[in-house]
This record gives structure tokens, sequence and C-alpha cells, in this order.
């Protein structure tokens, strides 16, 4: 009998997802403005809840990783992720133009382009990005397994160097430095996760533990960047640290999001109706992710739900819980709609290949 997905595992996929949706509510909606345009008590409060969102993308990342260094390969995996990507890319202009949310006139060529070659455009970066890292994963999973301890150490150690702690500490862009928003660092997110499976960490297998480490990075990364954004008036140095924290390869980031995997790792759920609901939601959790972030969308839905009206004010908290609800909701639903039609395709194409 197959194992059961880990409960535990399936609710931070969960739980990183929400997190998601309301990094995208507070930024893409406004409500987190730059330090240069407000500094209201609201502002600033926007900004501590992306401090500790800010790590979501990769916590989803780890658990990729997490399992892909020790599970089997599949090349149907990418078949069925590129499908995954072009149903959402294609259907939802489809349906927004047959219920006449846009006009055929409001597309251009280079529109269509993108939602017909979806990874190679980064319609959706993330999907990009991880389409690549799970092209490499055998590669990395067999070199790691060959690889001694100390070996693996000194090259996560290298790698962090150039892709995060360079980045961190000069006050200045790099022109290598993508923010985590590519497969390169992804790959470094895999090497990490795999570490932890292989090795572990002796102070992180406590609990609360993680939890410390979470909460503590994320402080610090609010901190830095308020500070940074209070006397960014007086340094043009300054001002790119206000926002250089929110990044993915930003290492108050990384650290943040090894500290709630952590915790998640050593969560312990018990089985049952709460379980089982858990692994029943968290497989759709990606198409959330290709539902709303669509080219089409992704800065409509704020409209929709009217984010405008309480942009300025300590109102955005309710709200953005509500709207991160119905976001997830729609996207659950959605998901459930368009596995339900491939397994009818599936089904249709086995009766006809009999």
């Amino acid at each position: 009998m197959p194992s059961k997905r880990q409960s535990n595992f399936e609710l931070l996929r969960i739980v990183a997802m929400f997190m998601i949706i309301a990094l995208h509510y507070l930024v893409k909606g406004n409500v987190a403005a730059p330090y240069s345009e407000s500094r209201s008590l609201v502002n600033y409060t926007a900004w501590l809840v992306e401090a500790f969102c800010i790590v979501a993308v990769d916590c989803y990342v780890l658990l990729s990783g997490y399992f892909l260094v020790e599970s089997e390969w599949k090349s149907g995996r990418v078949l069925s992720l590129l499908c995954q990507v072009l149903f959402y890319s294609l259907v939802v202009p489809a349906v927004m133009l047959g219920v006449g949310m846009i006009s055929i006139h409001d597309l251009g060529l280079y529109d269509w382009i993108g939602f017909l070659f979806p990874i190679g455009t980064e319609h959706y970066w993330f999907a990009t990005a991880y389409l690549f890292l799970y092209l490499f994963a055998p590669l990395l999973a067999a070199g790691i397994k060959k690889m001694e301890k100390k070996t693996l150490q000194k090259v996560i150690a290298l790698l962090l160097l150039f892709f995060s702690v360079e980045k961190t500490v000069l006050p200045i862009p790099l022109v290598t430095d993508r923010c985590g928003y590519d497969y390169g660092w992804f790959l470094c997110l895999f090497l990490v996760a795999a570490y932890l499976r292989l090795y572990g960490c002796k102070w992180l297998e406590e609990k609360k533990h993680g939890l410390l480490l979470y909460a503590g990075m994320c402080v610090c990364l609010f901190a830095a960047s308020a500070v940074a954004g209070l006397l960014g008036g007086r340094a043009e140095a300054l001002s790119y640290y206000a926002d250089m924290p929110y990044t993915y390869n930003h290492l108050l980031c990384l650290f943040g999001a090894v500290g709630l995997f952590a915790a998640f790792r050593k969560l312990r759920i018990r089985e049952g109706r709460a379980a089982d609901i858990i692994r029943r939601v968290a497989p759709y959790t990606f198409g959330v992710y290709l539902l709303h972030e669509h080219l089409l969308i992704r800065y409509e839905w704020m409209n929709w739900l009217r984010v405008d009206a309480v942009r300025e004010s300590f109102l955005f908290l309710p709200h953005m819980f509500w709207c991160v609800g119905v976001v997830f909701c729609a996207g659950i639903l959605a998901d459930f709609i368009r596995t339900w039609l491939f397994e009818k395709g599936k089904m249709f194409l086995r009766k006809r290949a009999s």
C-alpha cells in the first residue's frame, strides 16, 4: 500500500499558500507602500505582516527538496506540470473572453505568446524555476548521496556565499542577484532541504527552536528594513536596504524559512478527520497560485475585492484574511475541477486506446 502523505508537511503547504496570497495582497495591492511614500503605523504593520509571510516561497521549495532527494524521479511529472500550467494560462483568457470580462482587442500578440508558452516567457516565474529544479533533481540527488557530509556542507556554504551572503551584506545591487526569482536559488534550497533530510540539525530537533528561529528572523528582517527606510533619505545605500531584506534569497529570509520548515517537520497531527482534510486539500494548492497569478488576474483581483477601500486603515487586517480565504477557496475549487477534467480525459484516452 502506498504511504499516506505526511499531514504536517501538507499543512505547511497550505499555510505557505495562504502566506503567498497575503504577500500579493500587501505588495500588489499597495497596502505595504514604500517607506518613502508612507511612514504611518498602518504601513509599518503591513510590512511586519509581510516579514512573517515572505518565507513562504522558500518553504515551498524546501518541501520539494526534502522529498525529491529520496523519491523516484518521474518524467511524467514534467508533462503533468506543463499541462497544469498550460490549462490555467489558456483557459483563464478563454473564460474571460467568453463572459465578456475582456475583449479580444485587449490582447496583443505577446499576450498570446505568453499564454501558449508560459514556461519560456516566465508567465509564472515560480513554475519556470520549479520546472528546471525538477529537471535537475535526479542529478542533484545522485550527487548529494555520493558526497561526504563535510563536502556537502562546504558546497552549500559556498553557494550561499554567492547567492545570499553577498547580497545581504553589500549595500549595492548585484548584477547576478535575481532576488531568488530563479532556479539557481531553488537549487540552493534543494541542497539545504536535502541536508536536513539526510543529516538533520540537532538544535532544530525541538519544535520550539524552529518557531523561535522563524519568529526571530522575521522580526530582524522587518527591523532592518524599517530602520533603513527611516534613514533612507540620508544615504542612497540605506534606501536600497529598505527593500532588499524582502527578497527570497536574503539570509534572514532563508533562516526564517528553515525555522518554519523545521517546526512543521516536528509537528505531529493526530490521525483523523482533520488530517484527512489537510491531505485532501493540499495537492490543489499549486492551482491556487496558477489561478490568482495569471497575467490577466494578478492585479485585478485586488480591485474586484476592493482592497483600495482599506488601504490606509487597520481594517486591512480583517479584510486581508477575508480576501486570502476567498482567493484560496476559489483556487482550490478551480484546481479540483481541473483535476476532474484531466481524469475524465485520461479515462477517455484509455478507452480509445483499448
